[in-house]
């Protein structure tokens, strides 16, 4: 509320419940920012901030569903007043019937509207949000007032982590580090990317996790050079190093962890090279991952470090990297992506990339190398809490070294 403009007026909408088919539904994810503001995780909810309201209880409003008789039969109790009040700290709860009426004298009082629509670099939205049905109705219906962009004070806030959060992260994590645990007494030659896959589910699930934070990566042999495939559909052979990428949910904030293991439970000499070359570069990214550092700087020194690895890999000729252009590095070729993200409420959470590092802020650090001609792929993916006295890490507990991953595979 500081950082909104004077005599200004802020809106902010859940998500909706998103069809499948027929009468299904999906199960339902709260806005993150939403929840962020108020941890109300229900739909059809509305959360109203003016600061400069004319009276105190106007200054925050949260708008709930009304519950009744028959939508408690169906699908369950929703939140009381008295339960909202207790989990958001929000006063003056309305029902959302109750919206318009409230808020036309509100915001006729204001000169700017802020409003909230998915500004992430990386999204692309095809559907139409409840956020962005709200602000087509508010402009014709106050088409003179000064409309402003929420997102960009919402990925400044979110970037740092609150203790809190933070707490709920690592909860994320441990759970996580359950599920890895879990797959290296499991995973053996002839089992099913599927398989592996039920497995995490299992674990996360008994853990009081909602399920993964994402679509899980399970991807073996020359599928662990597809960066993003999901379809897990193939059986893991001998001789094959399998490439997992999953995070588990806790209390809607995410863990992402990746880790490589060889499917028969011991590295081949090559992959064995492979392997090191790329956890050497992660334990120097993740000491870079320090205040003040910027994405950037960090991205171009990281990318200085595989280039270098892949030499001693025979991967890349010296000389044609002596010749290379910088603004196509040839170790792209080997490692497409970049080595960190924020994490939090979202797996790829806010942030702004030209933003110093900050102590609360939390990175994934994740190198990794695809050598297509060898089918072979290697990502290695840890979750980094920023502080003033160095890189913490949130996964420290997830085996990631050669000799830790094949003894456990191997019943040690």
């Amino acid at each position: 509320m500081e950082q909104l403009q004077p005599n200004s007026i802020a809106v902010l909408n859940s998500n909706d419940i998103m069809p499948t088919n027929a009468d299904g539904t999906h199960a339902f994810i709260q806005q993150t920012d939403l929840f962020y503001l108020s941890g109300i995780d229900q739909e059809e909810s509305i959360l109203v901030l003016c600061p400069a309201a004319k009276e105190d209880k106007h200054r925050e409003i949260l708008f709930l569903k009304e519950t009744n008789e028959q939508i408690a039969t169906w699908e369950g109790p929703k939140y009381t007043r008295e339960e909202a009040i207790s989990i958001s700290g929000i006063a003056n709860v309305h029902w959302t019937s109750e919206f318009k009426n409230i808020f036309r004298p509100l915001v006729l009082q204001a000169a700017s509207v802020y409003l909230n629509t998915n500004e992430h670099l990386r999204a692309e939205v095809a559907v139409e949000t409840r956020d962005m049905r709200f602000l087509q109705w508010c402009q014709r219906a106050f088409p003179l007032h000064h409309y402003q962009r929420l997102a960009p004070i919402m990925h400044h806030l979110r970037a740092v982590k609150s203790p809190a959060e933070v707490e709920l992260i690592k909860q994320a994590c441990q759970i996580s580090a359950k599920a890895f645990r879990r797959l290296l007494g499991f995973i053996k030659p002839g089992v099913w990317e599927y398989e592996i896959e039920a497995e995490i589910y299992h674990e996360f699930l008994r853990n009081r996790s909602r399920g993964p934070a994402f679509a899980p990566i399970i991807a073996s042999g020359a599928d662990a050079c597809t960066l993003h495939y999901v379809k897990n559909d193939k059986q893991c052979r001998d001789g094959d190093v399998v490439l997992i990428d999953f995070g588990a949910e806790f209390a809607n904030y995410a863990a992402d962890v990746t880790r490589t293991v060889p499917v028969n439970g011991r590295f081949s000499a090559r992959q064995k090279k492979i392997y090191d070359a790329v956890l050497r570069v992660q334990k120097a990214a993740i000491q870079m991952l320090i205040p003040g550092n910027t994405l950037e700087a960090y991205h171009q020194e990281v990318g200085r470090l595989m280039e270098s690895e892949l030499i001693q890999l025979e991967s890349l000729d010296p000389a044609a990297v002596k010749n290379q252009s910088q603004e196509a590095p040839l170790y792209k070729k080997f490692f497409p992506h970049g080595a960190s993200h924020h994490l939090g409420l979202d797996v790829h959470d806010y942030g702004d990339k030209y933003r110093k590092f900050e102590p609360g802020m939390v990175f994934t650090c994740e190198p990794g190398l695809y050598l297509k001609d060898e089918a072979i792929g290697v990502r290695i993916e840890n979750d980094i809490l920023i502080t003033a006295a160095g890189p913490v890490d949130l996964t420290q507990n997830i085996p990631r070294e050669v000799e830790e991953i094949e003894a456990l595979m191997n019943g040690g």
